[in-house]
Protein backbone atom coordinates (compact mmCIF):
# COMPACT_ATOMS: atom_id res chain seq x y z
CA UNK A 1 0.00 0.00 0.00
CA UNK A 2 1.46 2.98 -0.93
CA UNK A 3 2.23 5.66 1.30
CA UNK A 4 -0.15 8.52 2.01
CA UNK A 5 1.09 12.58 2.23
CA UNK A 6 0.41 13.94 5.70
CA UNK A 7 -1.97 16.77 5.04
CA UNK A 8 0.34 20.44 6.26
CA UNK A 9 -1.77 21.63 8.93
CA UNK A 10 -3.59 24.56 8.02
CA UNK A 11 -3.08 27.82 10.15
CA UNK A 12 -5.74 30.24 10.47
CA UNK A 13 -5.24 33.69 10.05
CA UNK A 14 -4.74 35.78 13.32
CA UNK A 15 -7.12 38.44 12.13
CA UNK A 16 -11.06 38.21 13.11
CA UNK A 17 -13.60 40.42 11.64
CA UNK A 18 -17.02 40.31 13.27
CA UNK A 19 -20.30 41.81 11.30
CA UNK A 20 -23.46 42.04 13.17
CA UNK A 21 -25.53 42.48 9.92
CA UNK A 22 -28.47 44.27 11.41
CA UNK A 23 -31.30 45.78 9.58
CA UNK A 24 -30.81 49.29 10.24
CA UNK A 25 -27.58 49.23 11.24
CA UNK A 26 -24.03 47.26 10.88
CA UNK A 27 -21.98 46.71 13.65
CA UNK A 28 -18.64 45.98 13.13
CA UNK A 29 -15.27 45.39 14.25
CA UNK A 30 -12.17 43.29 14.68
CA UNK A 31 -11.52 41.03 17.46
CA UNK A 32 -8.25 41.36 19.23
CA UNK A 33 -7.11 39.98 22.96
CA UNK A 34 -6.88 43.65 23.73
CA UNK A 35 -9.66 45.09 21.81
CA UNK A 36 -11.60 47.68 23.28
CA UNK A 37 -15.44 47.54 22.20
CA UNK A 38 -16.00 51.32 22.36
CA UNK A 39 -13.31 52.27 20.45
CA UNK A 40 -12.74 49.30 17.74
CA UNK A 41 -16.95 48.95 17.19
CA UNK A 42 -18.04 50.70 14.22
CA UNK A 43 -21.42 51.65 13.45
CA UNK A 44 -22.57 51.19 9.89
CA UNK A 45 -25.90 52.72 7.99
CA UNK A 46 -27.35 49.04 6.53
CA UNK A 47 -28.24 50.64 3.45
CA UNK A 48 -29.01 52.37 0.30
CA UNK A 49 -30.53 55.94 -0.26
CA UNK A 50 -30.97 57.96 -2.56
CA UNK A 51 -31.44 61.79 -1.76
CA UNK A 52 -34.23 64.31 -4.07
CA UNK A 53 -30.95 65.48 -6.02
CA UNK A 54 -30.63 62.23 -6.71
CA UNK A 55 -27.77 61.56 -5.32
CA UNK A 56 -26.73 57.79 -3.89
CA UNK A 57 -25.25 56.99 -0.64
CA UNK A 58 -24.45 54.07 0.42
CA UNK A 59 -23.61 52.68 3.64
CA UNK A 60 -21.24 55.61 5.49
CA UNK A 61 -21.58 58.04 3.19
CA UNK A 62 -24.74 58.66 4.77
CA UNK A 63 -22.94 60.82 7.93
CA UNK A 64 -22.25 63.49 5.79
CA UNK A 65 -25.42 63.92 4.40
CA UNK A 66 -27.00 67.27 5.43
CA UNK A 67 -30.49 66.86 3.62
CA UNK A 68 -32.67 64.14 4.80
CA UNK A 69 -35.81 65.19 3.38
CA UNK A 70 -37.72 62.99 1.47
CA UNK A 71 -34.97 60.61 1.27
CA UNK A 72 -35.41 57.15 -0.27
CA UNK A 73 -33.95 54.28 1.82
CA UNK A 74 -33.37 50.57 0.09
CA UNK A 75 -32.17 48.12 2.39
CA UNK A 76 -30.76 44.72 2.31
CA UNK A 77 -32.16 42.82 5.26
CA UNK A 78 -36.22 42.51 5.21
CA UNK A 79 -37.84 41.24 8.12
CA UNK A 80 -34.92 40.15 9.28
CA UNK A 81 -33.12 38.35 6.71
CA UNK A 82 -30.59 39.16 4.59
CA UNK A 83 -32.89 38.67 0.72
CA UNK A 84 -30.85 41.33 -1.08
CA UNK A 85 -26.71 40.52 -1.42
CA UNK A 86 -26.69 42.96 -4.78
CA UNK A 87 -27.51 45.82 -2.58
CA UNK A 88 -25.50 44.40 0.70
CA UNK A 89 -22.50 43.79 -1.32
CA UNK A 90 -22.01 47.38 -2.55
CA UNK A 91 -22.35 48.31 1.60
CA UNK A 92 -19.75 45.58 2.34
CA UNK A 93 -17.58 47.14 -0.69
CA UNK A 94 -17.49 50.62 0.63
CA UNK A 95 -16.81 49.46 4.17
CA UNK A 96 -14.48 46.70 4.34
CA UNK A 97 -12.84 46.64 0.70
CA UNK A 98 -12.70 49.89 -1.16
CA UNK A 99 -9.57 52.23 -1.03
CA UNK A 100 -10.52 54.16 2.43
CA UNK A 101 -12.68 51.74 3.79
CA UNK A 102 -13.49 52.39 7.08
CA UNK A 103 -12.43 48.45 8.28
CA UNK A 104 -10.44 47.41 5.42
CA UNK A 105 -8.76 43.99 5.12
CA UNK A 106 -7.57 41.54 2.65
CA UNK A 107 -10.40 38.40 3.08
CA UNK A 108 -7.84 35.65 2.43
CA UNK A 109 -5.99 36.55 5.42
CA UNK A 110 -9.12 37.26 7.63
CA UNK A 111 -11.49 35.39 9.29
CA UNK A 112 -15.45 36.37 9.69
CA UNK A 113 -17.81 35.70 11.98
CA UNK A 114 -21.39 37.00 10.52
CA UNK A 115 -24.51 36.88 12.81
CA UNK A 116 -27.68 36.64 11.47
CA UNK A 117 -31.65 36.54 12.52
CA UNK A 118 -33.06 33.37 14.49
CA UNK A 119 -34.60 30.64 12.07
CA UNK A 120 -33.75 31.94 9.04
CA UNK A 121 -34.67 29.87 5.79
CA UNK A 122 -31.94 27.59 4.92
CA UNK A 123 -32.23 29.26 1.00
CA UNK A 124 -31.13 32.12 2.69
CA UNK A 125 -28.40 30.66 4.58
CA UNK A 126 -26.76 28.94 1.56
CA UNK A 127 -27.10 32.08 -0.46
CA UNK A 128 -24.88 33.79 2.24
CA UNK A 129 -22.35 31.28 2.58
CA UNK A 130 -21.84 30.94 -1.41
CA UNK A 131 -21.23 34.77 -1.24
CA UNK A 132 -18.69 34.95 1.67
CA UNK A 133 -16.78 31.70 0.36
CA UNK A 134 -17.17 32.13 -3.31
CA UNK A 135 -17.25 35.89 -3.91
CA UNK A 136 -15.15 36.94 -0.84
CA UNK A 137 -12.86 33.87 -0.43
CA UNK A 138 -12.34 34.57 3.09
CA UNK A 139 -9.87 32.78 5.15
CA UNK A 140 -12.49 31.02 7.57
CA UNK A 141 -16.40 32.01 8.41
CA UNK A 142 -18.22 31.04 11.09
CA UNK A 143 -22.45 32.31 11.04
CA UNK A 144 -24.12 32.26 13.90
CA UNK A 145 -27.09 34.08 15.22
CA UNK A 146 -27.16 37.12 16.73
CA UNK A 147 -28.56 36.76 20.61
CA UNK A 148 -26.05 33.98 20.84
CA UNK A 149 -22.75 36.09 21.13
CA UNK A 150 -23.91 37.74 24.43
CA UNK A 151 -23.55 34.61 26.31
CA UNK A 152 -19.71 36.02 25.27
CA UNK A 153 -20.07 39.07 27.44
CA UNK A 154 -19.18 39.49 31.24
CA UNK A 155 -22.67 38.95 32.49
CA UNK A 156 -22.28 38.74 35.86
CA UNK A 157 -20.99 42.36 35.43
CA UNK A 158 -24.10 43.63 34.11
CA UNK A 159 -26.06 42.26 37.20
CA UNK A 160 -22.94 44.55 39.72
CA UNK A 161 -21.92 41.03 40.56
CA UNK A 162 -17.66 41.73 40.35
CA UNK A 163 -17.43 38.97 42.33
CA UNK A 164 -18.32 36.52 40.27
CA UNK A 165 -16.93 38.03 36.62
CA UNK A 166 -14.67 36.18 34.73
CA UNK A 167 -11.54 38.04 33.67
CA UNK A 168 -10.73 35.48 30.98
CA UNK A 169 -14.27 35.68 29.17
CA UNK A 170 -13.89 32.41 27.34
CA UNK A 171 -16.31 29.97 28.73
CA UNK A 172 -20.22 31.27 28.03
CA UNK A 173 -22.49 32.22 30.60
CA UNK A 174 -24.64 28.58 31.29
CA UNK A 175 -28.14 30.16 30.92
CA UNK A 176 -29.14 33.36 29.57
CA UNK A 177 -32.38 35.19 28.18
CA UNK A 178 -31.73 37.55 25.26
CA UNK A 179 -34.96 40.09 24.72
CA UNK A 180 -33.28 41.33 21.33
CA UNK A 181 -35.71 44.58 20.08
CA UNK A 182 -34.35 45.36 16.92
CA UNK A 183 -35.42 47.31 13.74
CA UNK A 184 -37.59 44.38 11.94
CA UNK A 185 -38.88 42.40 14.68
CA UNK A 186 -38.12 40.90 18.54
CA UNK A 187 -36.89 37.88 19.48
CA UNK A 188 -36.91 36.04 22.82
CA UNK A 189 -34.02 33.16 22.32
CA UNK A 190 -32.97 31.08 25.66
CA UNK A 191 -29.41 30.34 25.73
CA UNK A 192 -28.06 27.27 27.31
CA UNK A 193 -24.17 27.28 27.53
CA UNK A 194 -23.63 29.79 24.87
CA UNK A 195 -26.36 27.73 22.35
CA UNK A 196 -29.54 28.88 21.34
CA UNK A 197 -32.24 26.50 22.49
CA UNK A 198 -34.88 26.34 19.52
CA UNK A 199 -37.60 25.26 20.27
CA UNK A 200 -38.25 27.80 22.80
CA UNK A 201 -37.37 30.80 20.14
CA UNK A 202 -40.12 33.60 20.13
CA UNK A 203 -40.44 35.85 17.66
CA UNK A 204 -42.64 39.45 17.60
CA UNK A 205 -43.47 41.03 14.52
CA UNK A 206 -42.95 44.69 16.06
CA UNK A 207 -39.61 46.47 16.06
CA UNK A 208 -38.29 49.72 15.16
CA UNK A 209 -39.44 50.08 11.69
CA UNK A 210 -42.97 49.23 12.56
CA UNK A 211 -42.90 51.84 15.36
CA UNK A 212 -42.10 54.27 12.87
CA UNK A 213 -43.96 53.65 10.56
CA UNK A 214 -46.94 53.51 12.70
CA UNK A 215 -45.90 57.25 14.08
CA UNK A 216 -45.53 58.62 10.73
CA UNK A 217 -49.37 57.39 9.93
CA UNK A 218 -50.45 59.58 13.25
CA UNK A 219 -48.57 62.38 12.80
CA UNK A 220 -49.80 62.62 8.64
CA UNK A 221 -53.62 61.96 10.29
CA UNK A 222 -53.18 64.84 12.56
CA UNK A 223 -50.08 67.43 11.64
CA UNK A 224 -48.58 67.12 8.52
CA UNK A 225 -48.08 64.21 5.63
CA UNK A 226 -45.14 62.77 6.53
CA UNK A 227 -45.48 58.97 4.75
CA UNK A 228 -42.36 60.36 2.79
CA UNK A 229 -40.06 61.25 5.59
CA UNK A 230 -39.18 58.10 6.91
CA UNK A 231 -35.92 59.37 8.23
CA UNK A 232 -37.69 62.59 9.96
CA UNK A 233 -39.93 60.20 11.52
CA UNK A 234 -37.46 57.86 13.08
CA UNK A 235 -35.84 60.85 14.73
CA UNK A 236 -38.64 61.76 15.82
CA UNK A 237 -39.41 58.73 17.52
CA UNK A 238 -35.90 58.38 19.33
CA UNK A 239 -36.09 61.74 20.58
CA UNK A 240 -39.70 61.79 22.12
CA UNK A 241 -41.33 58.85 22.50
CA UNK A 242 -40.98 56.70 26.13
CA UNK A 243 -43.07 53.61 27.22
CA UNK A 244 -44.91 54.52 29.89
CA UNK A 245 -45.56 53.29 33.37
CA UNK A 246 -49.08 53.78 33.65
CA UNK A 247 -50.89 53.94 30.10
CA UNK A 248 -54.17 54.58 31.28
CA UNK A 249 -53.41 57.48 33.33
CA UNK A 250 -51.29 59.28 30.78
CA UNK A 251 -53.88 58.57 28.05
CA UNK A 252 -56.00 60.39 30.57
CA UNK A 253 -54.02 62.98 30.96
CA UNK A 254 -53.51 64.12 27.21
CA UNK A 255 -57.34 63.98 26.66
CA UNK A 256 -58.73 67.08 25.53
CA UNK A 257 -62.41 65.96 25.93
CA UNK A 258 -64.77 66.39 22.78
CA UNK A 259 -65.98 68.84 21.01
CA UNK A 260 -68.60 69.78 23.96
CA UNK A 261 -66.21 68.75 26.39
CA UNK A 262 -63.56 70.57 26.24
CA UNK A 263 -61.12 70.75 28.88
CA UNK A 264 -57.72 72.64 29.80
CA UNK A 265 -54.45 70.41 29.87
CA UNK A 266 -53.21 71.02 33.29
CA UNK A 267 -49.85 72.07 34.15
CA UNK A 268 -48.65 68.47 35.07
CA UNK A 269 -49.91 67.47 31.84
CA UNK A 270 -47.55 69.62 30.72
CA UNK A 271 -44.37 67.53 30.74
CA UNK A 272 -46.10 64.58 28.15
CA UNK A 273 -47.29 67.25 25.99
CA UNK A 274 -44.38 68.69 23.84
CA UNK A 275 -43.46 70.64 20.61
CA UNK A 276 -41.37 69.27 17.87
CA UNK A 277 -39.88 71.83 16.01
CA UNK A 278 -39.14 70.50 12.28
CA UNK A 279 -35.81 70.91 10.33
CA UNK A 280 -36.32 73.04 7.10
CA UNK A 281 -32.47 71.91 6.03
CA UNK A 282 -31.45 74.97 6.02
CA UNK A 283 -30.95 77.15 8.93
CA UNK A 284 -31.31 74.26 11.10
CA UNK A 285 -30.32 70.88 9.69
CA UNK A 286 -32.24 68.68 12.78
CA UNK A 287 -35.39 68.71 14.82
CA UNK A 288 -35.44 69.62 18.23
CA UNK A 289 -38.26 69.45 21.11
CA UNK A 290 -39.33 72.31 23.44
CA UNK A 291 -41.97 72.94 26.19
CA UNK A 292 -45.16 72.92 25.01
CA UNK A 293 -46.54 76.42 25.43
CA UNK A 294 -50.59 76.93 24.32
CA UNK A 295 -50.20 80.70 24.39
CA UNK A 296 -46.90 80.46 22.30
CA UNK A 297 -48.53 77.96 19.33
CA UNK A 298 -51.70 80.42 19.19
CA UNK A 299 -49.39 82.71 18.63
CA UNK A 300 -46.91 81.23 16.23
CA UNK A 301 -50.26 79.72 14.10
CA UNK A 302 -51.54 83.57 14.04
CA UNK A 303 -48.24 84.63 12.67
CA UNK A 304 -47.86 82.07 9.85
CA UNK A 305 -51.15 83.20 8.58
CA UNK A 306 -50.39 86.89 8.90
CA UNK A 307 -46.73 86.50 6.88
CA UNK A 308 -47.89 83.34 4.67
CA UNK A 309 -46.02 84.22 1.58
CA UNK A 310 -43.45 86.28 3.35
CA UNK A 311 -40.70 84.21 4.38
CA UNK A 312 -39.77 81.16 5.63
CA UNK A 313 -42.26 80.28 8.93
CA UNK A 314 -41.43 77.94 11.53
CA UNK A 315 -42.88 74.50 11.24
CA UNK A 316 -43.64 72.03 14.49
CA UNK A 317 -45.89 69.71 15.23
CA UNK A 318 -47.54 69.37 18.87
CA UNK A 319 -47.02 65.76 20.19
CA UNK A 320 -49.24 64.29 23.05
CA UNK A 321 -50.56 60.69 23.25
CA UNK A 322 -48.24 60.11 20.05
CA UNK A 323 -45.13 59.87 22.25
CA UNK A 324 -46.07 56.52 24.53
CA UNK A 325 -48.88 54.88 22.08
CA UNK A 326 -46.37 54.39 19.50
CA UNK A 327 -43.94 52.22 21.70
CA UNK A 328 -46.96 50.62 23.57
CA UNK A 329 -47.45 48.05 20.80
CA UNK A 330 -43.83 46.00 21.79
CA UNK A 331 -46.13 45.29 25.15
CA UNK A 332 -49.75 45.37 23.38
CA UNK A 333 -49.55 44.60 19.76
CA UNK A 334 -53.38 43.95 20.20
CA UNK A 335 -53.87 47.40 20.26
CA UNK A 336 -53.44 47.76 15.77
CA UNK A 337 -55.16 44.34 15.86
CA UNK A 338 -52.02 42.07 15.90
CA UNK A 339 -52.67 38.78 16.87
CA UNK A 340 -49.61 38.22 18.93
CA UNK A 341 -48.51 38.92 22.67
CA UNK A 342 -46.76 41.26 24.10
CA UNK A 343 -42.85 40.96 24.97
CA UNK A 344 -43.44 39.81 28.50
CA UNK A 345 -46.10 37.04 27.62
CA UNK A 346 -43.79 36.31 24.94
CA UNK A 347 -40.40 35.55 27.79
CA UNK A 348 -42.94 33.24 29.51
CA UNK A 349 -44.14 31.16 26.41
CA UNK A 350 -40.48 30.65 26.05
CA UNK A 351 -39.69 29.31 28.75
CA UNK A 352 -42.76 27.27 28.25
CA UNK A 353 -40.26 25.15 25.54
CA UNK A 354 -37.53 24.85 29.02
CA UNK A 355 -37.56 22.22 31.34
CA UNK A 356 -38.67 24.15 34.77
CA UNK A 357 -35.62 23.40 36.56
CA UNK A 358 -34.22 25.89 33.93
CA UNK A 359 -36.41 28.81 34.47
CA UNK A 360 -34.80 30.07 37.62
CA UNK A 361 -31.85 31.07 36.21
CA UNK A 362 -33.07 32.14 32.83
CA UNK A 363 -35.06 34.47 34.74
CA UNK A 364 -31.79 35.70 37.06
CA UNK A 365 -29.93 36.36 33.77
CA UNK A 366 -32.61 38.32 31.68
CA UNK A 367 -30.28 40.84 29.00
CA UNK A 368 -32.27 43.01 26.38
CA UNK A 369 -30.29 44.21 23.33
CA UNK A 370 -31.49 46.22 20.42
CA UNK A 371 -32.58 49.69 19.68
CA UNK A 372 -36.36 49.77 21.26
CA UNK A 373 -34.58 48.67 24.51
CA UNK A 374 -33.13 52.61 24.37
CA UNK A 375 -36.27 54.16 24.62
CA UNK A 376 -36.81 56.05 27.80
CA UNK A 377 -38.50 53.65 30.44
CA UNK A 378 -38.60 50.29 28.28
CA UNK A 379 -36.44 48.64 31.00
CA UNK A 380 -38.42 49.67 34.17
CA UNK A 381 -41.89 48.63 32.42
CA UNK A 382 -40.11 45.46 30.94
CA UNK A 383 -38.88 44.66 34.24
CA UNK A 384 -42.50 45.04 36.15
CA UNK A 385 -44.30 43.38 33.69
CA UNK A 386 -42.13 40.34 33.70
CA UNK A 387 -41.71 40.05 37.52
CA UNK A 388 -45.84 40.05 37.59
CA UNK A 389 -46.09 37.04 34.96
CA UNK A 390 -42.69 34.99 36.85
CA UNK A 391 -43.51 32.36 39.09
CA UNK A 392 -43.27 34.07 43.04
CA UNK A 393 -40.14 31.63 43.81
CA UNK A 394 -37.73 33.10 40.78
CA UNK A 395 -36.02 36.18 41.29
CA UNK A 396 -36.24 38.36 37.95
CA UNK A 397 -33.18 40.21 37.52
CA UNK A 398 -33.14 42.47 33.93
CA UNK A 399 -30.05 44.30 32.89
CA UNK A 400 -29.81 45.98 29.63
CA UNK A 401 -26.53 44.69 27.66
CA UNK A 402 -23.77 47.78 26.51
CA UNK A 403 -23.62 50.02 23.80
Amino acid sequence: MPRQAKAAEYALPEQTLIVDNGAYSMKAGFATPLSDPEEDCHVIPNCMARSRDKRVWVGSQLESCKDFGEMAFRRPVEKGYLVNWEAEKEIWDSTFFDKGAQLKCDPHATNLILTEAPNAPQALQTNCDQIVFEEYEFASYSRCIGPSLNAYNDIPSLFSDPSRSSAAGILPVECLLVIDSGFSHSTVTPLYKGRPVQQAIRRLDIGGKFLTNYLKELVSIRHYNMLEETHLMNEVKESVCFVSADFSRDLERTWKGGVGDRRKVDKDDGSIIVDYVLPDYNTHKQGYTRPHDPTLVAKMKKLGAAVSGMGPVEDFMTLGNERFTVPELLFNPGDVGMKQVGLPEAVMQSLSGLPPGLWPAMLANVVLVGGNTKIEGFVERFTTELRQLAPAECVVRVAKAPE
